[in-house]
């Protein structure tokens, strides 16, 4: 029986690429509890991707194990996709359909649809304050716009659980804040939220905890506030990064 205080638990999780020798990551153990904001954290090339990747059900590891929310996806595959969220790097968004045909699609592929879906679809417009572009196409929208709609995507079925690549990247200071204080009230009314950035002033004040990966193994994990005060050499997290991770660039 897996501890539900934990609501993902991965155990000894290992994945080595076809054609290479070097696991992507290496025998990685985390439990992540209900509730939190996750901050997993880590340099290009780390293995953070990866370990998204296999926590989302993109790929299976070489060896290892992954709980979400006391479920595996060999046995329970569907049933963990309809309770999970993802919101990637990358805007995932049709450009020649408007913002609301863009959210139907995306909705009728979590199982949603009529009354239901539209009531959802124009709560959430109008939470991230982007009602009144409903009706407009995506290619005109500016970064933060789609920014906002990406997350939305990710979020129309209520899940759980949340993961969240790098959400606020190259947006303007407005919509960073709007799509982080969305997010801390939709982790107040009970999601946890997985979440990616490079940004370390942004990690340390929105996660109730982190992890940073580099070369496929979690080096630290903890809660911020603690990782700061654990060393004299520790001013913030960004600081803890660059001590852990180094300083040389990462371009791979």
């Amino acid at each position: 029986m897996q501890n539900k205080k934990h609501i993902i638990e991965i155990k000894h999780l290992t994945k080595v690429y076809k054609g290479t020798s070097k696991p992507a990551i290496d025998d990685i153990n985390l439990d992540i509890t209900t509730g939190e904001i996750f901050g997993l954290l880590g340099p290009n090339g780390a293995g953070k991707t990866t370990t998204i990747s296999i926590l989302c059900g993109l790929f299976a590891p070489t060896s290892g194990n992954v709980f979400i929310d006391g479920m595996d996806y060999q046995h329970s595959s569907e049933t963990i996709k309809n309770i999970i969220g993802v919101v990637p790097q990358d805007i995932a968004l049709y450009p020649t359909l408007t913002a609301k045909e863009n959210l139907t699609f995306f909705g009728h592929l979590y199982g949603l649809k009529g009354k239901k879906l539209k009531t959802r679809i124009d709560e959430c417009l109008e939470l991230f304050g982007l009602e009144k572009n409903a009706g407009k196409k995506i290619k005109t929208f500016s970064g933060g716009m789609k920014r906002r709609i990406n997350l939305i995507a990710g979020i129309l079925h209520k899940p759980k659980i949340i993961f969240l690549d790098e959400p606020t990247v190259g947006v303007d200071v407005q919509s960073r804040n709007v799509i982080l204080d969305h997010l801390r009230n939709i982790n107040k009314e009970g999601a946890t939220l997985i979440y990616t950035s490079h940004y370390m002033e942004e990690a340390e004040n929105f996660c109730s905890k982190v992890a940073i990966i580099d070369k496929g193994e979690i080096i630290i994990e903890g809660h911020p506030e603690e990782l700061i005060k654990s060393k004299e050499e520790y001013t913030n997290l960004e600081s803890i990064f660059l001590q852990l991770t180094g300083r040389a660039l990462r371009d791979e």
